[in-house]
């Protein structure tokens, strides 16, 4: 970093050039300028202000993208966020800071199907966050369960799974989770609530409603959108399959009975395991604004092949994937986001621009923060990753503070 003339303002002013950067829906040759963390406009500073930078960042020729945001993550690095909730504090912090490393500068932190007891222990732990050069901010918490299908449970224990289509009042909601404050996303089976109260009740508090581990068709699916959800959990895995007459969530994708403003978002794990890149290739090709790149990794992302666990449900991974032990039932993945982006890029063919704006872009829309991240547009905050040209992080920054280098750690190697 070089110091060049001090600009007329008291924050200072950091210019990145010699970049590509994206910006509205295109990677151009541009600098980028940061200021008190956010993304500021040039022509302001220079017509207005009549300033200049007070720092210059040569990145290489690299593309600078907004960072990337993970919208559900059980866990990562031996940490897993269902469980042991007298070291999640800890927990949550390993995890925020080696996110990092692999362009996440924002997440969910996801919690599967669990009793109410540990709810109670865990969800007051896990509260939104700013990122910082401590790690990644949080988001808000997906809770993934417990109102969800015992047909398509996937890794979620069956015995804590709950039924709340005869619930007298949405208050026995709250009193499962024991609080939905920090919670911004819950996925649930519409065929076990009832859809007008449950999922209204919760879109109308601000919680993105995704429907996920379900039985159901495409009739309720569309009427579960109608009273509110916008999001379908990892499409294609733990629902109903695709069938020509009827085609269940899948049919979301396509469906002329939802309202013409709504946007459909989709979860999509691009690991290669969970879904077979023709899938992925028809979903994103029929539906190319909606989906959301997710890894859904467990607490063995980060890890070598071994036993681990998801909630209490013991996980065996192998070069495969990881499956619950003793069974070819895949429970979350080991993928990280990056490889996510790069290997979507690969199967479906998109460009660079698609491609990051599924990791970037569509997750800040679902979760209506866009105005704050998921863009490198004037005002958002300055969270960026730098790239290569095969979508390999080299540095990851947060409110325009430089988080994270690869050579550095490159260096700490050697």
């Amino acid at each position: 970093m070089s110091k060049t003339m001090s600009s007329r303002v008291k924050s200072p002013i950091t210019q990145f050039r010699n970049c590509r950067i994206l910006y509205q829906h295109a990677i151009i040759r541009e600098d980028l300028w940061v200021r008190d963390g956010k993304i500021l406009n040039p022509e302001w500073l220079f017509f207005i202000e009549k300033g200049h930078a007070d720092f210059q960042v040569d990145c290489k020729d690299c593309i600078i993208s907004p960072g990337f945001i993970d919208t559900q993550i059980n866990g990562a690095f031996g940490v897993d966020f269902s469980s042991n909730p007298e070291s999640l504090a800890k927990g949550l912090a390993t995890v925020s800071k080696k996110l990092l490393a692999h362009g996440v500068t924002s997440y969910c932190p996801t919690v599967i199907t669990s009793s109410p007891s540990m709810y109670k222990k865990i969800l007051p732990q896990i509260k939104r966050t700013c990122g910082s050069r401590t790690g990644a901010g949080i988001l808000g918490i997906h809770l993934e369960g417990p109102f969800i299908s015992k047909e398509k449970n996937g890794a979620h224990p069956v015995e804590l799974i709950k039924d709340c289509t005869n619930l007298n009042s949405f208050e026995q909601i709250e009193d499962v989770y024991h609080s939905l404050d920090n919670v911004s996303i819950v996925t649930l089976a519409p065929e076990s609530c009832q859809i007008s109260k449950v999922i209204s009740k919760l879109s109308n508090k601000g919680v993105v409603v995704s429907l996920g581990h379900t039985v159901a068709n495409l009739t309720m699916a569309e009427d579960a959108v109608r009273h509110g959800a916008t999001y379908i959990t990892h499409l294609f895995n733990a629902m109903l399959p695709f069938h020509h007459r009827d085609p269940g969530l899948v049919g979301l994708l396509t469906s002329d009975e939802i309202p013409t403003d709504t946007t459909v978002f989709y979860g999509m794990i691009a690991d290669g395991i969970h879904t077979n890149p023709a899938a992925l290739r028809i979903a994103y090709r029929a539906h190319p604004n909606g989906i959301v790149l997710v890894t859904d990794a467990i607490a063995a992302m980060g890890f070598p092949r071994g036993t681990h666990y998801l909630g209490s449900v013991s996980v065996d991974v192998t070069d495969n994937g990881a499956y619950v032990t003793g069974t070819q039932v895949l429970s979350g993945s080991i993928a990280t986001m990056d490889s996510c982006i790069r290997h979507f890029k690969h199967a479906t063919g998109c460009t660079t621009v698609e491609a990051l704006e599924a990791a970037t872009l569509h997750p800040a829309q679902l979760l209506t923060i866009q105005h704050l991240k998921g863009t490198l547009d004037y005002g958002t905050e300055a969270d960026f990753v730098l790239l290569d040209d095969d979508l390999n992080v080299k540095q990851t920054f947060i409110a325009g503070e430089k988080v994270w280098d690869n050579e550095r750690e490159n260096n700490k190697g050697n």
